[in-house]
């Protein structure tokens, strides 16, 4: 094996906190059974419509993570350690190298918590004085809050990377990822991502969205991956898949379709690897007319049948930022079922509807 092969990067665990349950396996099994995960929120404790959402059932951050550390913890931050803390107690689980120094954490956002943001600028201007503020809930208006905290939680002390990119932010972040390991700043990565479902989200989304998305339910969640070099794998931490290329673009209007097909493209001539060899193709699943033409652009490009080839992200709802790991553990456990999977190509894209573009080309791993 030539030193370069020995050092691409590899995917080697990945967990998520979804609206199937907590872990790996509860979103696996939920994604091969094709379970729905919609159900009717309770309007007075959100604030919202009568409305449906994909929620994690039960989540509330105190009884799943306890009562110490998490007084003013936000939902998206427990969402994030919750996630991260899965990966790690997993039983391959490899504490020494996962975290400490030689380890970092790049979480993928939107904006952090919305709700955090507003509540606490609102508590600013409706007290007597602006600075009559919780200053325990301060940290959770700032954007890099979860992944601070779950490098705190965890001893997670290398590099702590935070990426707002909407719905591409999960490509972004599998990027920096591989950046990270190929300048030798870090030996291992937790690449994540979370989103919460909130009042604040809730009212955004339903004022920006527009007319053509409006019955597009919210999910929520946190997805983590495991990436290090493949000369680190271990039969405890087996590849699941090889990162052979992330490429992204910026377009907008009438400029997306070609800028996305030259994104994909891009990406596969990157990879070395052609449109017919791709076995599965998975789309973020954008709202409205953004996620329509982003399945006609991988049809065109790979045909339909990989497009048709793993269940649609959007079966949990939009997860937003959250949707390019999760739409990555579809891929992983679906592949993990099919044995004409091994050793295969897939893709991954993403599009938001602010103009970011983003695709990954993976090999799945030989054997299992």
């Amino acid at each position: 094996m030539s030193a370069a092969v020995a050092d691409r990067p590899v995917i080697t665990g990945w967990s998520a906190v979804s609206p199937h349950g907590i872990g790996a396996e509860a979103f696996a099994e939920g994604v091969r059974a094709q379970r729905s995960t919609v159900a009717p929120v309770d309007t007075e404790r959100w604030n919202v419509p009568v409305s449906r959402a994909h929620l994690v059932p039960g989540f509330e951050v105190r009884e799943v993570l306890g009562k110490k550390g998490t007084r003013s913890m936000d939902r998206v931050t427990g969402l994030a350690v919750t996630a991260v803390g899965s990966l790690l107690d997993q039983p391959g689980a490899r504490r020494e190298t996962e975290t400490g120094e030689r380890a970092a954490l790049v979480l993928a956002t939107t904006t952090g918590s919305a709700a955090s943001m507003m509540d606490f600028t609102r508590s600013s201007l409706e007290g007597a004085r602006p600075y009559d503020v919780d200053p325990a809930v301060m940290p959770n208006a700032v954007m890099n809050c979860a992944a601070g905290q779950c490098a705190i939680w965890y001893g997670i002390k290398g590099p702590n990377t935070t990426l707002a990119g909407g719905r591409a932010a999960g490509l972004l972040s599998l990027n920096y990822a591989t950046r990270l390991l190929s300048t030798g700043r870090a030996d291992t990565v937790l690449c994540a991502a979370a989103e919460e479902y909130s009042h604040a989200r809730y009212w955004l989304e339903r004022h920006s969205r527009g007319p053509e998305a409006p019955g597009v339910a919210l999910g929520e969640g946190a997805a983590v991956l495991l990436i290090g070099p493949a000369s680190a794998v271990t039969p405890e931490r087996p590849a699941l898949a090889e990162i052979l290329a992330v490429r992204s673009r910026v377009a907008t209007g009438n400029g997306v379709r070609a800028a996305l097909e030259a994104c994909v493209r891009s990406a596969l001539d990157a990879a070395g690897v052609t449109a017919d060899e791709v076995w599965a193709a998975a789309p973020s699943d954008a709202p409205g007319l953004l996620g329509h033409l982003e399945r006609e652009v991988l049809t065109a490009v790979c045909g339909s049948a990989p497009v048709r080839r793993v269940p649609a992200v959007s079966r949990i709802g939009d997860v937003s930022a959250a949707s390019a790991p999760f739409q990555i553990a579809i891929l992983l456990a679906t592949a993990a079922e099919d044995p004409t999977a091994a050793g295969r190509i897939a893709l991954v894209t993403s599009a938001d509807r602010d103009g970011s573009l983003a695709c990954a080309v993976l090999r799945l791993a030989a054997t299992r």
